[in-house]
């Protein structure tokens, strides 16, 4: 049964922070997206990183069932909504083969998967450790995750331009991650706070890296395939 209470006050209000600075992050791919519908195409754009947030965010969800974890599931059903819409967009104007590429996705990862997972663990595994077993694979996917923004910081690396890498993003992932972490000990979840470990020294790096690059020009731009998509520290949603 979920239960929302201020016997831990200190822990909810770092957990509504978390949710409030993650809802600020994946939020971020809105002038995207806005982009994408303008201009009726979504150009070079990536689909995978918003279909793998939205598979890491379904789990999520289903921890936050698993642990009665209101905070965890209020953000996490947001980020689904959120990468739901993404997904649309993205399928509405993506070019067929682009198209048919997505939603083979989606069927494989969001429902194949997923589904899979959900039945292997309430079919197969004892409700005494289905919570563990879920925070394991959790915090395995929201590790990876937070791996891939390394393709952003070679990428300001080798152009000297910091286009692709707003400080904004970069400072808010930072924070996310900082409260997520504290939430997670506060809570002696270390599923949720470990990921989070990776996401604090990754944007540290991201903040080093633009406050090194910031002030450099270099002629050319970037080329537009190069634009990546950006990410949601509290689990390593990519959005």
């Amino acid at each position: 049964m979920l239960i929302i209470t201020i016997a831990h006050p200190l822990r909810t209000l770092v957990g509504l922070l978390g949710n409030l600075l993650s809802a600020m992050v994946v939020l971020a791919p809105v002038p995207t997206f806005y982009r994408i519908c303008k201009k009726k195409s979504t150009e070079s754009f990536d689909s995978v990183p918003y279909v793998v947030g939205l598979f890491s965010a379904t789990m999520w969800v289903y921890y936050g069932l698993l642990t009665a974890d209101v905070l965890l599931l209020t953000i996490n059903i947001g980020v689904c909504a959120v990468e739901v819409i993404y997904l649309a967009i993205f399928i509405v104007y993506a070019a067929p083969k682009s198209r048919a590429y997505t939603t083979k996705l989606i069927l494989s990862i969001n429902l194949g998967i997923f589904g899979c997972l959900v039945l292997v663990s309430n079919l197969f595994i004892k409700p005494s450790k289905r919570a563990q077993i879920t925070g394991g694979i959790c915090a395995s996917f929201a590790v990876a995750v937070f791996v891939a923004p390394l393709n952003i910081i070679r990428l300001v690396i080798k152009t000297k331009s910091v286009e692709f890498m707003p400080f904004t993003l970069s400072f808010f992932l930072t924070l996310s991650a900082v409260a997520w972490f504290s939430y997670g000990l506060l809570l002696r979840d270390l599923f949720v706070a470990v990921p989070n470990v990776f996401g604090f020294t990754l944007g540290v790096t991201q903040i080093i890296i633009y406050l090194v690059y910031m002030n450099h020009h270099k002629d050319g731009a970037a080329p537009a395939d190069l634009e990546l998509p950006v990410k949601d520290t509290e689990n390593g949603d990519q959005v």
